[in-house]
């Protein structure tokens, strides 16, 4: 992988972090690792787009330490994980072997990921739910998974919608439950530094490596990026659904997944999307 001086830096700032979060994810109660189901990581709607897996090839991109990983080799896939965190890569593994899942663990950059998993190898990439955020280079990035398929395969995407990134709830003293448009939705101004000590899950704070950077990317970029790369649109569903109460007045439905109130507007806060790469 080579990318000019300043976004370099920038990737090896999100591996430090990424490292530094592992052991706090780990200990999470919000991973629970050992004791969540990991197909419980999955929106209903995946396992139908999705459709049988057993015997085929798949690679799990960006999958830090494996939650849902264990899910594609429960359902008899034979699977590769991908992720360019060291210390990840280590618990991932661990957690496997415990699990008792026969999973390759493979510890690469994913723009890397062709030198390291082997072109043409794989029935299925599957990648998201937070990953896309940390690629500085989309096309670069769907030319990786072109090169990774089989003909006649396909790379799903599981990804937090740019709605959801792009809402926040109102600001200041008092606030009201109204969720208002307060960050971009469209890409085009390059990398945002966040500095944070706490991540997404519960846990101490981190003691080093705060800084992490992400780029945003629409739907239409994402979508236009893959035909572009060669790669056929089959679906595209969006979802009010999340793995997770993002806000604390959503509610949990009979998935087991959280969802804004009834009252108010359906918006999307997640999507799948299916593109398969042709066979001629």
């Amino acid at each position: 992988m080579s990318f000019g001086v300043e976004v370099g830096e920038m990737v090896r700032a999100n591996r430090a972090n990424w490292d530094a979060r592992t052991p706090v994810h780990v200990a999470s109660e919000f991973y629970a690792v050992g004791r969540r189901d990991p197909r419980s990581w999955f929106a209903p709607f995946e396992w139908s787009d999705l459709g049988e897996l057993a015997g085929r090839e798949l690679a799990h991109l960006q999958c830090h330490i494996g939650a849902e990983t264990i899910a594609f080799a429960r359902q008899g896939a034979r699977v590769t994980g991908l992720d360019f965190s060291a210390a990840a890569v280590v618990e991932a593994r661990r957690i496997a072997a415990g699990e008792g899942s026969k999973i390759e663990y493979v510890e690469a950059d994913v723009h890397d990921a062709v030198a390291h998993l082997g072109a043409g190898r794989f029935d299925v990439v599957y990648t998201g739910k937070g990953a896309l955020c940390y690629l500085p280079d989309l096309p670069r990035w769907a030319a990786t998974v072109v090169e990774l398929l089989k003909p006649g395969g396909f790379v799903y995407i599981a990804e937090f919608h740019p709605l959801l990134n792009a809402l926040g709830p109102k600001p200041g003293p008092g606030e009201g439950p109204e969720l208002l448009l307060r960050h971009d939705y469209l890409e085009g101004r390059g990398a945002i530094e966040r500095d944070a000590t706490y991540t997404y899950t519960d846990g101490p704070a981190l003691t080093s490596a705060t800084v992490s950077y992400e780029w945003m990317h629409s739907l239409g970029e994402v979508v236009t990026t893959l035909v572009r790369a060669g790669l056929r649109i089959d679906s595209l569903t969006e979802s009010e659904l999340l793995p997770w109460p993002r806000w604390a007045r959503m509610t949990r439905t009979g998935s087991g997944w959280w969802a804004l109130p009834d009252g108010d507007p359906r918006v999307p806060l997640l999507y799948g999307l299916k593109a398969s790469k042709p066979t001629a």
